[in-house]
């Protein structure tokens, strides 16, 4: 997620937003797009299902025009895979915004009836994105004024954050206005600010938010500063504007962004991403020390699995003084198997994606380090490659406990049943990956390596681990919908543009029994006025595929 004011309104903000989501794609490779506000307050889109470099080519973003712009990679954490669910979402009342979000919500249903009963207002994905974006504006709406103010943008986003529960972290663009970020009570998706001396000269600064502080560094922007759990931020050609809009609660950032998700050069909330994985491997290497001596077996060397679980398993490595060997080589033009959509999908990349090099392996005890162990898909075909190349044992050491639980904050972990720690223990997962002994890091251990870097996080999200949700609101129930909704053959079967009960519309929609696909790898909405990129109900679109 990017957001760009540059304060000269002559030059355009599209390409250094294209750049921007480059660096943000291991953040989601499933759709990404990009909405610029031109002369007028016109709004110029391109979004679709694809990666960043596919779907932007030279002339895509020549359509772009306007000095401010948002843009956003996704990967789906409910809900299809279709191409009208890329982001940024845009509503034309009132007064033209437009908002990409990173997160999930826990009260959709509850919130779909609002918009529904009282707000009047048609949501026509499943993306809670655009259920968000509809209650900001809303909120906006009840102003009733022909032209509001940052006082009037404050409210609003304060109801919204009473309105709603669960993890969002949200960047917005109001037409002619400027832009605005804001992030739930608890912190729990990351998301930061940045300034530079303008381009083009002048006094004044360009003004950027996003997910991550890599984008700042590679983009020239300094006084990198995250924006606070409950805070509002608006930023226009004029000025910034910053105000505390929720009432306090437990700032809690969710601790997989570290162990996984962020990029390594990347700093949350004050954490070196990079500094935190380094003391994850220190802190496993004691237990594997425990553990190996325990048992009464040895390690002749330390592998990783490529590439996030690298800065851990050197130090480990350092640690223990053992070889530390790059045994698996990587396939780079094959995408992250976490965040693909089907399970098959995930499988068959593995293989892709990485080969195993015999000579690191061959009759010798390996210790493969991994970030964490979710499915154990990869896990269970990295041991087979492994004993393949003929490795004699195989032991994994994970920087993350067991994963036994939903992440209902906007990391797709579909169903409890497909954990592969889900009411197992150890043992058992070691029996259901194929390795000779599985040893994981503990909670106090992983925590303690992040907020040893920032002692003010006292508390994070660990949800994944414990099961304990710090917003609330998660029940039984809540996560048998989510899983079902979530699972991957719900997800494969999901109608394309489909209206159905999900958008709150109770049963009024028919839903077709038949999957319906869409035919074509890629459906773009470029150019042009903004106008929406769903297909299925007819809004125009000025680019189409050949």
């Amino acid at each position: 997620m990017h957001c760009l004011l540059l304060h000269d309104p002559s030059l355009d903000a599209a390409s250094e937003i294209c750049e921007g989501l480059s660096l943000l794609q291991h953040r989601g490779q499933d759709a990404c797009g990009i909405v610029t506000c031109g002369p007028k307050g016109r709004f110029y889109q391109c979004k679709a299902n694809g990666m960043v470099r596919d779907v932007f080519d030279a002339t895509a973003i020549s359509r772009l025009i306007g000095g401010m712009g948002v843009g956003h990679v996704r990967y789906p954490t409910a809900g299809s895979s279709n191409h009208a669910e890329a982001q940024p979402f845009y509503v034309n009342s009132p007064y033209g915004i437009v908002m990409a979000h990173n997160g999930n919500l826990i009260n959709t249903s509850s919130l779909l009836n609002y918009m529904d009963a009282v707000a009047h207002r048609h949501i026509n994905t499943t993306s809670d994105s655009e259920l968000l974006l509809n209650i900001f504006a809303d909120n906006l709406q009840q102003t009733g004024k022909f032209r509001i103010n940052e006082e009037d943008i404050f409210t609003a986003i304060g109801k919204l954050t009473q309105q709603v529960k669960g993890a969002y972290a949200c960047v917005a663009m109001l037409a002619g206005f400027g832009i605005i970020a804001f992030r739930d009570p608890n912190g729990i998706r990351p998301l930061g600010m940045g300034s530079r001396k303008a381009l083009g000269g002048g006094q004044g600064k360009d003004w950027l938010f996003a997910s991550e502080s890599v984008v700042a560094d590679a983009s020239g922007f300094g006084e990198w500063e995250d924006v606070k759990p409950g805070e509002a931020v608006i930023i226009t050609r004029n000025g910034v504007s910053r105000r505390q809009v929720s009432p306090p609660a437990t700032f809690a950032p969710d601790i997989f962004e570290y162990v996984y998700f962020a990029r390594p050069d990347s700093v949350l909330d004050g954490v070196s991403v990079y500094r935190s994985r380094m003391a994850m491997g220190d802190a496993l290497a004691d237990e594997v020390k425990r553990v190996l001596d325990e048992r009464k077996l040895s390690v002749d060397v330390v592998i990783p699995v490529p590439d996030t679980s690298r800065v851990a398993a050197l130090n480990l490595a350092q640690k223990l003084q053992l070889p530390y060997r790059e045994g698996f080589i990587k396939n780079r033009y094959v995408g992250r198997t976490f965040i693909m959509p089907g399970q098959q999908m995930r499988r068959k990349n593995v293989r892709r994606k990485l080969n195993a090099m015999a000579l690191e392996f061959s009759g010798k005890n390996v210790l493969i380090v991994d970030d964490s162990i979710v499915r154990g898909t990869t896990s269970k075909e990295i041991i087979q490659m492994a004993k393949d190349v003929g490795a004699k044992k195989v032991i994994v050491a994970s920087c993350a406990p067991p994963i036994r639980h939903v992440n209902v904050y906007g990391i797709d972990m579909p169903s409890r049943s497909e954990l592969v720690a889900y009411n197992r223990d150890s043992e058992e997962i070691a029996r259901a990956i194929g390795a000779d002994l599985v040893i994981f890091q503990t909670l106090p251990d992983l925590v303690s390596s992040v907020r040893q870097f920032n002692p003010a996080l006292e508390t994070f999200d660990c949800s994944v681990f414990t099961g304990e949700y710090v917003t609330g609101g998660v029940d039984e129930e809540y996560l048998a919908g989510l899983e079902k909704l979530r699972a991957d053959n719900v997800k494969s079967r999901t109608e394309v543009g489909g209206l159905g009960t999900l958008e709150g519309k109770g049963g009024g929609a028919v839903k077709h029994e038949e999957p319906a696909t869409e035919t074509r790898e890629m459906a773009l909405g470029c150019s042009g006025p903004m106008n929406g990129a769903d297909s299925t109900v007819g809004l125009h679109n000025t680019y189409s595929l050949a």
